[in-house]
């Protein structure tokens, strides 16, 4: 008689991956945030002990729980006033109380200096590579520093609190912490904010607004930043969600009514809301009618965080497909040891250490105003195609675990669904295409900075000096006239970004990764499927990192 047990045994699967330090198996990134991103040697212990953090196998279920118990808004209290609150699994609280008391929000601003930006860069990938939807309240509360920043007296309130590593998410008057959503876009207009129809009217020292946003992130923030017509233009507004000594409402809740929470693809673990503004009250950031101008620092800080986040996707499909790969065997031998996952999985490990590696030069040009004009142009540059390359990189990781990769009870089925937000999120592919052509037009400088940095890694390769002097014949008459090039926007941004993540690549990585990034992205034969280097990469010294 057959043994009945013998079919229930488990075999030929890999182990779970768990109490894996993620900072220390990510050999790109400990070695990019201190030579790229100049961070000193005290920030290894802080990062190590957040790798440890985020690879533990409680972190991981704390990650599947955010996911598979999104948020539910609750409109009305059982005894029917308005409370406009999103309920969260305690999951995603525990994740989000862990990301800012590693301050992974703001400590490139609380404690600023050389490599402050590269140091918060690390530790919001890590955490985003794990759980990334909690990496949304994260960016925003870094990015609206700078738009705060405008309003002296708003600074004063509002900064000590968003340095804060304290997190409490009940909407509460006088708490030490504080996170930033934001609420720009309506459905009449989308990414031209400028069609906004929200309304503010002044009464004594603050704004009244009325109108709908189509899109408002992290709704259960401490506060908003808003653009809306202020009679004077568009103009940008602190608009705060309890507004304690004040007569705005009898409960000291600004008037905030959430519509209904977004169903998306992906970024389930956040909600994202239409909010209507009934004479809500806010207050005045930057000058009146010059709103966009006030919120585009806010904008070029969460643009270089999808590059942050897209990267941490990146490292999070190519760990988990390695993993797969080297625990599991077919046709008789494992299947990193066959030639074809080989390459697909050393491309995959290629394209994510370049991202990572544009990531922490942008983090970087942010420390300080020398970097301005560098970080206008690179930022949306890299941008554009980082993200661009996220959703194909997950669906082909997802690929290599087979039918697996395609089990919700694999983390990669979530990865493919939350690549795409980060190209979409800050403006999509065209508009960040367009932005560099205004940038050309408007910030010309920008573009002599990016050869400045190009120009470092002259000399090296003769394949890299090629290329870069065909986008310099190629950008002559695109800088003449820069908006008259709308309909090939997209291929020259490739081309920049390509040479940006070579000349990194070429200055700080082994020769296995620079040489396969050039002949594989630079060369005449180029091919962006994955899975398609020359015989002539040095594979193994590829995935010897990863």
């Amino acid at each position: 008689m057959t043994d009945a047990g013998a079919t229930r045994q488990v075999l030929n699967q890999p182990p779970a991956r768990v109490a894996v330090n993620e900072y220390l198996a990510n050999i790109p990134l400990t070695e990019y945030v201190r030579s790229i991103g100049e961070a000193d040697e005290t920030a290894a212990p802080e990062l190590e002990a957040i790798g440890a953090v985020v690879g533990s196998a409680g972190f991981q279920e704390d990650a599947r729980l955010a996911q598979v118990h999104p948020p539910v808004l609750h409109t009305h209290s059982k005894y029917g006033q308005r409370i406009d609150e999103v309920e969260y699994h305690p999951s995603y609280h525990r994740i989000l109380g862990q990301a800012v008391a590693a301050g992974a929000h703001t400590s490139a601003w609380a404690a600023p200096g050389p490599g402050a930006n590269a140091r918060r860069a690390a530790a919001f990938m890590l955490f985003a590579q794990v759980e990334p939807g909690h990496a949304c309240p994260l960016s925003m509360s870094h990015a609206a520093v700078e738009s705060i920043r405008l309003n002296a007296k708003l600074a004063g309130e509002w900064l000590p609190r968003l340095y804060s590593r304290d997190y409490a998410p009940e909407l509460a008057a006088g708490k030490p912490g504080a996170l930033i959503g934001m609420a720009m876009t309506e459905k009449q207009g989308g990414s031209d904010v400028r069609a906004n129809t929200t309304v503010a009217v002044q009464e004594g020292g603050h704004f009244l607004l009325t109108g709908h946003k189509w899109f408002c992130s992290a709704p259960m923030s401490d506060a908003f930043l808003v653009l809306a017509q202020d009679g004077a233009g568009l103009g940008c507004f602190l608009v705060p969600r309890v507004l304690p000594g004040t007569s705005v409402v009898e409960s000291g809740r600004n008037p905030f009514l959430i519509q209904r929470l977004k169903d998306k693809l992906g970024n389930r673990s956040n909600a994202s809301c239409e909010v209507e503004f009934l004479n809500t009250a806010g207050w005045r950031i930057g000058e009146p009618g010059r709103g966009v101008r006030a919120i585009m620092g806010m904008v070029a800080q969460t643009r270089l965080d999808c590059v942050l986040g897209t990267a941490a996707g990146m490292r999070q499909s190519v760990a988990e497909a390695l993993w797969h790969a080297r625990h599991r065997s077919a046709f008789g031998a494992r299947l990193i040891d066959q030639p074809a996952m080989t390459n697909v999985v050393a491309d995959l490990a290629l394209e994510a250490e370049a991202a990572t590696a544009v990531g922490l030069r942008l983090a970087r040009a942010f420390d300080d105003d020398g970097g301005a004009a560098f970080r206008r142009l690179a930022t949306a540059v890299a941008k554009y195609w980082v993200c661009k390359r996220g959703p194909n990189h997950a669906y082909e990781a997802m690929e290599c675990l087979g039918g697996n990769g395609y089990i919700e009870d694999f983390p990669l089925a979530m990865r493919y669904r939350e690549q795409p937000v980060m190209a979409i999120w800050e403006g999509a592919g065209n508009v960040i295409a367009l932005d560099v052509l205004r940038a050309m037009a408007t910030d010309p400088e920008s573009v002599e900075a990016l050869f400045d940095e190009l120009r470092i890694a002259a000399g090296s390769s003769a394949l890299f000096d090629g290329f870069v002097a065909g986008l310099k014949e190629h950008l002559a008459p695109v800088r003449a006239a820069p908006l008259d090039f709308a309909g090939s926007a997209r291929t020259l941004v490739e081309k920049m970004a390509l040479a940006l993540q070579a000349s990194l690549l070429i200055r700080f990585a082994p020769a296995a990764v620079s040489d396969a990034f050039l002949v594989s992205r630079l060369g005449p034969d180029r091919c962006f499927n994955y899975g398609n280097l020359p015989a002539s990469c040095d594979v193994a010294g590829v995935l010897a990192r990863a």
